[in-house]
C-alpha cells in the first residue's frame, strides 16, 4: 500500500459523506455510482455494501481480481483510494461492513435481500489539500 495517510486524511475518510466509486463494464469502459463506504487503515480495506445484482457488484464478479477506485471528495480537498476489489456474500463479511456502516453513518445500512460486500485491498491512495 502507499505510504499511510496524514492524520488530517484520516479524519477526512471518517467523515458522513459518499464517494464515487468505479468499477469497469465488462466492455471497459467506467462505470462511476455514487455510494457511502468504511475506510479500515488497520487493515488496508475499503467496504462498500450493496446487491450482489447491482452493475458495480457485476463489474467485479465478471473479471476476478479486477480492480476498484473510491475517490471521497468535497470542494478542492479529495481522498482516491484504488485497489483489487472482491464480492464478498458470507454473512460475518457483510455484517463487519454493516458494523462499520453504522459506526461511521450513524445509522444502519439498509439490508435487502440479496446484500453483499466490496471489499477493496487498497494498494494505492492519491489525495490533495489534505496535508
Amino acid at each position: 500500500m502507499s505510504a499511510p495517510l496524514s492524520a488530517s486524511a484520516e479524519a477526512f475518510l471518517t467523515e458522513p459523506r459518499v464517494a464515487t466509486l468505479t468499477t469497469l463494464r465488462p466492455d471497459g469502459s467506467p462505470h462511476v455510482v455514487a455510494v457511502r463506504f468504511t475506510w479500515d487503515a488497520r487493515a488496508g480495506l475499503a467496504r462498500v455494501l450493496t446487491v450482489g445484482t447491482t452493475r458495480k457488484a457485476r463489474n467485479l464478479g465478471a473479471g476476478p481480481g479486477g480492480r476498484a477506485a473510491l475517490c471521497q471528495a468535497v470542494g478542492f480537498r479529495w481522498v482516491t483510494l484504488e485497489g483489487p476489489a472482491t464480492v464478498h456474500t458470507a454473512a460475518e463479511r457483510v455484517a463487519e461492513g454493516a458494523r462499520r456502516y453504522t459506526a461511521r453513518y450513524g445509522t444502519p445500512p439498509p439490508a435487502p435481500p440479496g446484500r453483499v460486500v466490496i471489499e477493496i485491498a487498497v494498494d494505492r491512495i492519491t489525495h490533495l489539500n489534505l496535508s
